[in-house]
């Protein structure tokens, strides 16, 4: 089973389901997660009930919403893998400094207790300046790998970069294998 959790990076949750549906077609089992965020805030890009239920309807089961019911991934709940697509860089950041206060943080915590791959898909603006340590850090992390990421827009938003997420599969695959998928910026 592969966790796919998922953050507040609203505009990028289309492409990120449209990429679950596909992971699921491939005869991946999936178990949902979403930040707290996620589960409550309605947003121009849709409303979050709709997308719980879209995950719902998706993956067979409800998405873990909460940090109590987050925390037994890892020892209890085993996932062959988590995948965190969208990743904001307010969760990278979090993980980076061991934070763990939502849902997806206490299950990316949880899941790396037992040495098992975690990909993350991010979408930040700030991936280029603010946030750019904290993939460094990250990167030296055991068990921790990285969707190649472009950038979404170079003139107006220089500091942005977005995961390729049609390279979801491939790098889910090389995790599970120990080997990073490619080079990370492409």
């Amino acid at each position: 089973m592969i966790g796919f959790a998922m953050c507040g990076s609203y505009c990028t949750h289309a492409a990120a389901l449209t990429e679950l549906k596909g992971l699921v077609a491939d005869g991946y089992d999936i178990l949902p997660i979403v930040s707290e965020n996620v589960a409550t805030t309605d947003t121009r890009f849709g409303r979050a009930s709709e997308l719980l239920q879209s995950l719902s309807q998706i993956c067979g089961r409800e998405a873990i919403r909460d940090i109590v019911s987050a925390e037994p991934l890892g020892p209890k709940i085993e996932l062959d893998s988590l995948l965190i697509c969208p990743c904001t860089g307010n969760t990278l950041a979090k993980m980076a400094s061991g934070i763990t206060d939502t849902a997806v943080t206490m299950a990316a915590k949880a899941h790396l207790r037992s040495d098992r791959p975690l990909v993350i898909a991010l979408a930040s603006n700030d991936a280029m300046s603010a946030n750019l340590g904290n993939i460094g850090k990250l990167l030296n992390r055991k068990c921790v790998y990285f969707v190649p990421m472009v950038q979404d827009d170079p003139k107006k938003k220089p500091h942005s970069l977005v995961a390729d997420f049609s390279l979801l599969r491939p790098t889910i695959d090389g995790a599970m294998q120990g080997k990073q998928y490619r080079k990370i910026f492409t």
